[in-house]
């Protein structure tokens, strides 16, 4: 008979209780290892057997860590393929349906402002079709006067006083050789205007274009016309001494006004005088 070593028996004894633990760790994880066979004993001595058993063990952990890992990763979403949760879900679909409906209002409001576009289009061809009258030509405007040089504008008339004495008559005769008359007054805005015009004196008197010749009391303008009114002093005219012509003052009295400055005198006196030229009227 042979006897076993006494070491071989001690073996023994700690691979029995490794197979123990091992059908026992087995058991807790529910996971079927026993088709995991550990190779089988060598018959050779101990030192095999040692490395033999750690095997084996190494082994089972190894398995037991990939059963774990296996578990963790049925429980665990796979990476690209994660499920939404149900809040998230509902709020894209909502996303989606107000887009859906941005788009069909949009598509409806274009569509309205095609048919505007259309009816804008056929006024405009009406519009196009139908010709304005053509405006009727305008007489281009006259051009500004000017009056020549030493004369006054007023209106649409120069005013000459020049450094001269004449008698009324030959007054007349001056200012028609410069294509002008004695001057016409029919406003108190005119009358004024000549009247700042003349310097102030003792007794400064200038001729204008009025008299009485032909009828005494009817005063008229050189062109035929009547007087009409006029801008005489108090108590003229007067006819004092065979006075018909008339003449306008201006004197150092400050309280003498130009509304009421015309005088009548003998026609024979020499007296300055002021002519006026009526613009694109010829003479």
């Amino acid at each position: 008979m042979t006897t076993s070593p006494p070491g071989s028996v001690a073996l023994d004894g700690i691979h029995s209780h490794l197979i123990e633990d091992e059908d026992e760790q087995h058991r807790r994880t529910d996971v079927e290892v026993s088709q995991v066979r550990l190779p089988p004993r060598p018959s050779g001595p101990g030192p095999y057997r040692l490395a033999t058993i750690c095997l084996a063990t190494l082994c089972a952990i190894m398995l037991f860590s990939m059963v774990a890992a296996a578990s963790l990763g049925r429980n665990k979403p796979q990476e690209g393929g994660e499920v939404a949760p149900e809040p998230q879900k509902q709020t894209q679909e909502m996303d989606m349906a107000t887009v859906t409906a941005t788009i069909s209002r949009l598509l409806q409001e274009k569509k309205q402002l095609q048919v505007q576009i259309d009816e804008l289009l056929v006024k405009l061809a009406v519009m196009m079709a139908t010709k304005a009258p053509e405006p009727e030509p305008t007489e281009p405007a006259p051009p500004p006067i000017v009056c020549p040089r030493g004369w006054h504008l007023f209106n649409d008339s120069c005013y000459l006083i020049p450094v001269l004495k004449r008698n009324w008559r030959d007054s007349q005769k001056y200012c028609e050789i410069q294509g002008a008359h004695l001057a016409f007054i029919h406003s108190a805005e005119e009358q004024t205007f000549l009247w700042d015009l003349l310097p102030r004196g003792h007794w400064n008197a200038f001729w204008f274009g009025i008299t009485d010749q032909e009828t005494e009391d009817e005063w008229k303008w050189v062109d035929g016309s009547p007087l009409v009114g006029g801008f005489w002093g108090e108590g003229e005219p007067n006819n004092h001494n065979n006075e018909d012509c008339g003449y306008m003052i201006k004197t150092e009295v400050l309280e003498r006004v130009a509304v009421s400055s015309w005088y009548d005198a003998p026609c024979h006196m020499n007296l300055p005088f002021i002519c006026e030229k009526e613009m694109g009227v010829p003479h």
